[in-house]
């Protein structure tokens, strides 16, 4: 019985944490999609923007420059096979 509720309990706090790790991960994931970038930031630059706006909104006065974060620009693609698969 013993052996039950402690394997219970600890099925039980597994997934609650993997969940509370899956969701901290999405939030800092949309964190980074764009960077300012130009003399002052190098490339890719400051990439902590999660809207063109915000980093447009940073640039503004300082001869900078918005653009996507070049390690995010192609995660939405799915990646094809040389060979179809039929």
């Amino acid at each position: 019985m013993y052996r039950s509720f402690s394997f219970a309990t600890f099925v039980a706090l597994s997934t609650l944490a993997g969940g509370i790790i899956s969701s901290a991960s999405a939030a800092e994931s949309a964190q980074d999609r764009f960077c300012l970038q130009g003399r002052q930031s190098g490339y890719p630059g400051n990439c902590e923007f999660s809207t063109y706006q915000q980093c447009l909104a940073t640039a503004s006065g300082a001869n900078e420059g918005c653009g996507i974060n070049p390690m995010r620009a192609y995660e939405g693609q799915q990646r094809y096979s040389r060979y179809r698969v039929r």
